[in-house]
């Protein structure tokens, strides 16, 4: 093999393997997410609900878009993330596949699909795969969710796990609080990171937890971490897209950072389409048929 072509041969290697920017000619897959850890490699994910969202997602090379549950609150006009319904994502899911080529799409199990038991889960993952095409299944616990994820991996069924502020039980920690403070609940994260991971899950959400723990938990662990409110050392970054382009209003916590100011572009455009209507401006004469 010459120079030249070994090179190419590299270069080739190291286009698959990358997550961000990499090649768009087949969909991210668990293998190369699990490629990225082993190679230090650091990738962002973003939360869409629409498949013109994720095309624009899918474009810019983002390699894991997730439909969470938290389209309750930023797409259904819910108060949280309780009351999302698996019809609801089996929904959006599809339509975010539909307008996606390469990323990986993960579908979330809503609240009450999944908690009655490894049986319920395997159904509900089951459906969502099937309906929608997503290529994994995300979903709330650790220690208390090892059963249903063992389930769903040996039925051939990639699982995402998701620990920290879990929002679904929102209820039982009195508010969105951060999780993980002191030694106790610290232990008990690490033990339930260790959890999903035994269980065959091929990566972990961790949200609002300290740095510190995060940090410890990322360094134990084979899968990657997903941080979300978990400090810089996560192996990846999730933020909800709403969030991050300037889209939610009010408060946001204090780890999402804005890149855009989307609610104010549209608010400006809204207001001066009405205007035109209003003036006469719009429509012109460009704008009609004859």
């Amino acid at each position: 093999m010459t120079r030249i072509s070994h090179a190419r041969t590299q270069e080739a290697a190291e286009r698959r393997t990358s997550l961000y920017g990499g090649e768009s000619s087949r969909r991210i897959t668990v293998r190369d997410i699990a490629a990225a850890k082993e190679s230090g490699e650091r990738w962002p994910m973003l939360t869409a609900y629409d498949a013109m969202t994720a095309s624009v997602f899918d474009q810019a090379g983002i390699p894991v878009v997730l439909v969470g549950d938290t389209m309750g609150a930023c797409h259904l006009g819910y108060d949280s993330t309780v009351p999302v319904t698996l019809e609801e994502i089996l929904v959006l899911s599809a339509a975010v596949v539909r307008g996606t080529e390469r990323a990986l799409i993960v579908g979330d199990l809503p609240f009450g699909t999944y908690q009655a038991g490894p049986e319920q889960a395997l159904r509900s993952a089951t459906r969502l795969v099937k309906e929608t095409g997503v290529g994994a299944v995300k979903l709330e616990g650790g220690e208390r969710s090892a059963r249903q994820i063992d389930m769903m991996v040996a039925a051939g069924i990639p699982i995402m796990g998701h620990l920290g502020l879990t929002p679904q039980s929102v209820n039982a920690f009195g508010g969105y609080r951060v999780q993980g403070r002191g030694e106790t609940a610290a232990r008990q994260l690490v033990r339930d990171a260790r959890a999903v991971q035994d269980a065959g899950a091929f990566a972990v959400v961790l949200e609002a937890v300290p740095e510190e723990v995060a940090t410890e938990i990322t360094a134990a662990l084979d899968i990657p971490t997903v941080g979300i409110g978990a400090g810089p050392n996560c192996d990846a970054q999730v933020l909800v897209w709403t969030d991050a382009m300037g889209l939610t209003p009010g408060r946001l916590p204090r780890f999402v950072k804005k890149y855009s100011g989307l609610r104010d572009t549209l608010d400006e455009a809204a207001r001066t389409f009405a205007e035109e209507v209003v003036s006469g401006v719009f429509p012109a004469a460009e704008h009609a048929y004859h």
